[in-house]
């Protein structure tokens, strides 16, 4: 007998719920953490993760993953005696809450390899025993009591209570607004789903109520949701956003013998309303509304998918692709015997605009906004302010660009590295920041924006020092650079570092190495420098949205054929003999150096066939592929280009058969593999070739 629960299914999905939960609850931490040091109240946060690690607790229990059961159980008493007592959490609270989402990332990822989940961290469980203990002695405080009927009132929690009080304390207005459901206005469109929306953009919703009244006039349909938030916006904005009259909008206050001051009187005068009788077990999720308006109840418009089957999803695209290639050369084929192709031409030429259509669509599937991708950074940043002593701040701009999520997850360490790179190096401790004139508090900031349809630009820069380039050529024995782009070749050279002894945060001499290795090497992007000194640097990386099926040039290079992406050529040009001359190699060269003339410049010519060691390539090329590295461009003579295609990139995973310059193989559909090459590292090659031939 088949097992009719879909473990594997349900597992996934847990993965995906406990990944979301543990999103949010670093994030709000992070916020609670802010929230603390600028002395603004957290009850809202507060409410949120014990939320977030409840239903996280509820779904580990499920699945049977223990440990992260007993962590969530800690962190949510912490959080319980927080609200019960201040409603704020404490510096060490904040400290010992991200350790503790830390340990069940940890234990969630070996949940999803398959593996034995580690048991929980004694020294972590005993600390948060402990603060639970010492909170616990604080005196219970009894949060200010808003006037209401006593049908509202008792339905708000203690902490939603301490959240209106503290907003009003801060002089911004406790409103309460009346929605009723009916017919007409779900014809319209109009739910209080639609009423969430609108109003949570200028007000912060506290608490809905759904409540049954007696049918009339004002409320049709029997059904009036109740809506408390806190807002600054006009009562004819409020009113306007809620579609309603502003006589169904009235301020609260607190009672008097509360310690909270009472907020301003009121917008209006309270109207004159009917006894309300509450309905118990209604979620504020507006599903009730739908019921009895006829509406269908509300449901997001996504749905989440495991990412295998996007692979998956993109496998068979690719085999598509390359059986697309086949039948345009079965076609050439049957064109070049006389046989009439026309109809089967055009056929080629639709299922070629389906298949981009269709990639277009896979790829919409598979791309995350940056800012997901960003998300751990301000932990990242928090951290090594803490371990540092230095006071960061981190700016996260134009970061709703999307990426394929492979592309983001292999270049998140190369913006981890640079991140750290300029908290531990550039800026400086704040004493001497205020020597220097400088606001005590460094910014490091991260953005992003498309610089075309295929790449993606990420910046990392900071407020710091700047880079000194004579402290790092003595480092690395090398003569002082002239310029950025000489700098950037010497600070990513293997095993460089301008620290005296190792920390936990630097000193390997690894970092910009691997920044290189990954936006370079492993992602065929560009990656370049700019630093002022006491201004400070900014690196730049531009990388490919995707990495499976690219757009690229297939040319003939002596008898082989090749592939390069289209976003790594800035030009290919006619090789007119008037235009190509020869200038002396430095001693020690061989042969003289070809150049090529173009627009009033000079860039060197390479012969790709000589680079590659490629025999019967003709003596001359006809065409040059023109490929800008850094801010230098650079020509390669290849015999003669075949035309632009789509190709589906396969790596070369195995060490043994991985060479510079060569990023992967693909099949142009006559079922040989043809090799994709990166010019860009073929350059940098020839640059290291030559330096061991002079030095």
């Amino acid at each position: 007998m088949s097992d009719p629960l879909d473990k594997k299914g349900f597992v996934a999905g847990y993965l995906i719920e406990a990944e979301e939960h543990l999103r949010l609850t670093n994030g709000n931490l992070l916020a609670a953490d802010a929230a603390l040091r600028k002395k603004e109240p957290q009850a809202r946060l507060v409410r949120e993760l014990f939320r977030s690690l409840h239903t996280l607790k509820g779904l580990s229990a499920m699945v049977g993953v223990e440990p992260i059961v007993e962590l969530a159980h800690q962190m949510e008493a912490i959080l319980r005696i927080a609200e019960r007592t201040t409603g704020q959490l404490s510096t060490q609270g904040v400290q010992l809450l991200l350790d503790g989402v830390h340990a069940i990332e940890t234990r969630v990822a070996a949940f999803a390899r398959g593996e034995v989940v580690p048991v929980a961290p004694a020294a972590l469980i005993q600390a948060l025993v402990s603060l639970q203990g010492a909170a616990s002695d604080i005196q219970e405080l009894e949060p200010p009591s808003v006037v209401l009927e006593p049908e509202l009132a008792n339905k708000l929690t203690r902490i939603e209570r301490t959240q209106i009080a503290e907003g009003m304390a801060q002089g911004r207005r406790a409103i309460r607004i009346e929605y009723a459901a009916s017919g007409v206005r779900s014809a319209e469109g109009v739910s209080i789903t639609t009423v969430r929306e609108r109003v949570g953009k200028i007000a912060e919703i506290v608490k809905v109520i759904p409540r049954s009244v007696p049918k009339s006039e004002h409320a049709p349909g029997g059904l009036v949701f109740t809506l408390l938030v806190l807002s600054d916006a006009e009562a004819a904005q409020l009113a306007e956003a809620a579609y309603i009259e502003l006589s169904a909008l009235t301020v609260l206050s607190i009672k008097e013998d509360t310690r909270t001051r009472n907020a301003p009187s009121s917008y209006l005068e309270p109207p004159s309303g009917v006894p309300f009788e509450p309905v118990g077990g209604w979620a504020n999720d507006g599903s009730a509304d739908a019921e009895l308006s006829g509406e269908a109840p509300f449901r997001t418009a996504s749905i989440r998918v495991d990412v295998e089957r996007l692979d998956d999803a993109m496998e068979n695209l690719s085999e598509l692709v390359v059986t697309r290639c086949r039948m345009a050369r079965a076609v050439a084929r049957l064109h070049e015997q006389g046989v009439n192709v026309r109809e089967l031409s055009s056929i080629v030429n639709d299922n070629t605009h389906q298949l981009r259509e269709l990639r277009a669509c896979i790829m919409r599937a598979r791309m995350v906004p940056v800012r997901e991708l960003l998300e751990r950074v301000p932990l990242i940043v928090r951290s090594m302010s803490r371990s540092t002593g230095k006071l960061v701040r981190l700016d996260l701009e134009n970061c709703a660009t999307e990426l394929d999520k492979a592309v983001g997850e292999r270049i998140f360490p190369a913006i981890v590295h640079l991140v750290r790179n300029a908290i531990a190096h550039a800026i400086e401790p704040p004493h001497l920041r205020r020597q220097l004139g400088k606001p005590e508090e460094g910014c490091v900031t991260v953005s992003c924006h498309e610089h075309s349809n295929t790449e993606l630009e990420l910046r990392v820069s900071d407020d710091g020092c700047g880079l000194d380039a004579k402290q790092i050529a003595s480092k690395a024995g090398r003569p002082e650079p002239r310029n950025n782009e000489e700098l950037l070749e010497l600070i990513t050279l293997p095993g460089l570092s301008t620290v005296e002894l190792p920390t936990s945060s630097s000193g390997r001499g690894m970092g910009m190495e691997i920044v290189k290795r990954i936006a370079v090497g492993a992602l065929g992007g560009t990656l370049s420098l700019e630093t002022t000194p006491q201004v400070g640097t900014s690196f730049t990386l531009r990388i490919p949205l995707t990495l499976s099926i690219v757009d690229s040039f297939a040319f003939v290079c002596g008898s082989q054929t090749f592939v390069v992406p289209v976003s790594m050529i800035e030009e290919i040009v006619e090789l007119m003999p008037v235009h190509v001359f020869s200038v002396p190699g430095k001693e020690g060269r061989r042969a003289p150096l070809q150049m090529l003339q173009r627009r009033g410049e000079t860039i060197a010519l390479l012969p790709l066939a000589e680079l590659l060691a490629i025999e019967g390539a003709p003596v001359r090329p006809s065409k040059a592929l023109v490929v800008r590295r850094n801010h230098e461009l650079f020509a390669f003579g290849v015999e003669r280009v075949l035309g632009q295609q789509e190709i589906v990139i396969r790596p070369l995973a195995d060490p043994l058969v991985r060479v510079s310059g060569i990023t992967g193989a693909t099949d142009l559909g006559d079922g040989k593999p043809t090799l994709v090459l990166d010019l860009v590292d073929l350059i940098d090659t020839v640059s290291h070739r030559s330096e061991r031939l002079t030095a």
